[in-house]
């Protein structure tokens, strides 16, 4: 087993925060054990700009102190409180050229490099695993996205401060809606998944939550009970709203729209007023009702990473590189049951890949989990797939009843 060893490290995707902290401490400790640490550019194309001469080795090598400031703060070590990655990260999807790929390849067995840490989605695993097959690469996979969607993972590395982000927005829009008595429908990230909505909605107070895995479109049945909701509200004396929509639910021709949050906000004040004026006194209340969307759009990727994330990207960093010692490679790092494990990519693989191929979300909310019944037990409105707080019967057991069980 060869003791000292040369790694590669990038980071493939959409960015998120704690990428740096994941540099960071797989740099400290490579460099403890003796091996050298590599960063490539720009994702798989710090490769190729490799291969075409435009980057020299010395300035790929990382080390600890490769980010210190000048004068007095000199030594200051800030790498994993930055937001961002100091590799870049692109999202370019396959390389579809035999010549792109060839020279990817060409790249990593140029620079000598025995083994592979890729920081990606399940996107990017989904295309670097094929490079690494086709390669022959020693590949360990750490997940980031601020989704929450990577398969077998409980927890990805962004998802925490993304979370916190959305939460902070929804208690900022809470006063200007309140004192305006306005809807307020905020748009927020997750791609197929509604994990972002459900958790930051929950912590931030949000009435309503719409998410693909129970309202995969919306309908007249969901903008009817919406109305139904407000109503009620507005009835028990509460003039305003707060809605949260992922930007993976549909609109009503089962189309992605990516200003799902103008629509749902267009879409509730005309029926809102068409069920004024023909169902009578259940929606008098509603005949002055104003609506306004947000889209928190990238914001939502931004920030200082949360002390969680900072310690996810830290122990996943270091498996990572427990894994390469051992010559274990073409493994996910995951984190399950509140400890670090990984998982064989060949397990892994053929799921992801079917879940591209069928345009579905590798790991989606479960409909009947602990979150969703959270949600539920606080009277938040999820669709018409749930019944809302107003209906006299609940169809889920009761929390309390279940929540030794979780």
């Amino acid at each position: 087993m060869k003791t000292k060893k040369r790694i590669g490290i990038l980071t493939s995707g959409g960015d998120c925060p704690g990428l740096n902290a994941i540099i960071r401490a797989v740099v400290k400790y490579a460099t403890l054990r003796g091996w050298e640490v590599y960063g490539i550019p720009r994702g798989t194309d710090g490769f190729i700009d490799f291969v075409h001469g435009k980057l020299n080795i010395e300035e790929l090598k990382l080390h600890p102190h490769g980010y210190d400031l000048p004068g007095v703060l000199q030594g200051l070590d800030v790498l994993q409180f930055m937001s961002g990655s100091v590799l870049g990260s692109l999202s370019r999807g396959n390389p579809q050229e035999d010549q792109v790929t060839q020279d990817i390849i060409k790249g990593y067995e140029a620079l000598e490099l025995d083994a592979l840490i890729a920081i990606g989605g399940d996107g990017s695993l989904d295309i670097i695993y094929d490079l690494a097959k086709k390669g022959n690469w020693n590949l360990v996979v750490i997940p980031k996205t601020i989704d929450n969607d990577v398969a077998f993972t409980e927890r990805s590395v962004g998802f925490d401060t993304a979370r916190n982000t959305v939460t902070q927005a929804l208690y900022d829009l809470t006063f200007t809606a309140a004192s305006h008595e306005r809807i307020m429908v905020v748009q927020v990230m997750g791609r197929d998944a509604g994990h972002l909505s459900l958790h930051a909605g929950i912590a931030g107070g949000a009435d309503c939550i719409l998410i693909p895995e129970l309202t995969p479109q919306l309908t007249e049945d969901t903008l009817v009970g919406m109305c139904e909701y407000i109503a009620q509200l507005r009835k028990d004396r509460r003039k305003f709203a707060l809605i949260v929509i992922a930007e993976g639910v549909k609109g009503l021709n089962a189309e992605k729209d990516p200003y799902i949050a103008e629509t749902l906000a267009d879409l509730l004040k005309e029926k809102s007023h068409q069920l004024c004026s023909t169902e009578g006194d259940r929606y008098c209340g509603l005949n002055q009702i104003d609506t306004r969307a947000m889209v928190l759009g990238h914001l939502q990727r931004c920030g200082v990473p949360s002390s969680f994330d900072r310690i996810l990207a830290t122990v996943f960093a270091i498996k990572a590189l427990d894994l390469i010692g051992e010559e274990c490679y073409n493994r996910l790092v995951i984190w399950q049951n509140g400890s670090v494990e990984s998982k064989s990519l060949e397990q892994i693989m053929p799921m992801i890949k079917w879940c591209h191929q069928e345009k579905t979300c590798p790991a989606p909310v479960d409909p009947e989990g602990f979150m969703v019944r959270t949600a539920l037990s606080l009277g938040i409105y999820l669709g018409e797939s749930h019944y809302h707080p107003h209906t006299s019967n609940y169809p889920y057991t009761p929390l309390a009843s279940t929540i030794t069980n979780e």
